[in-house]
């Protein structure tokens, strides 16, 4: 994956003002330091929203991890765990009893898929901070 830090900008260099530069040429110059600065951000953009989307596929497919894991424990250990409560009480309870264990369990794999997601950043921040600081830079270039 591309490096965020190797988008970064470098604006075009103009030789000082002589006389012989014309406006037009100057023009120039700075409608190619803004489409350059432009396409740069773009694809700023891109790697941090390409990150972001790994990150979140990552905890989908936790929460299906989760869930397939959840489904063949509960249908293989749960038929084990009610026989072997009906032995000791009647049946009705004992598959209350395990149902609600495997409430427990699917709540805990919930909230740890949920907490994951939370770090799910989809808004690129460091291309909205550098657009700041080029506008910024637009507004004040001697600063």
């Amino acid at each position: 994956m591309a490096s965020l830090s190797s988008h970064r900008v470098e604006p075009h260099r103009v030789e000082p003002y002589r006389g012989d530069t014309s406006v037009g040429e100057l023009l120039s110059a700075v409608t190619t330091d803004v489409q350059t600065l432009f396409h740069q951000e773009v694809e700023l953009a891109k790697t941090e929203v390409r990150q972001e989307a790994t990150k979140a596929g990552k905890a989908a497919g936790m929460y299906g991890g989760a869930g397939f894991a959840g489904y063949m424990v509960l249908l293989f250990l749960s038929l084990a765990a009610v026989l072997g409560l009906a032995n000791v009480i009647d049946g009705g309870w004992a598959a209350l009893i395990v149902a609600a264990v495997w409430a427990v369990v699917a709540a805990v794999l919930y909230q740890r898929g949920r907490s994951r997601m939370r770090t799910v950043h989809p808004k690129p921040e460091r291309t909205v901070e550098t657009i700041k600081e080029n506008a910024q830079w637009a507004r004040h270039p001697t600063r």
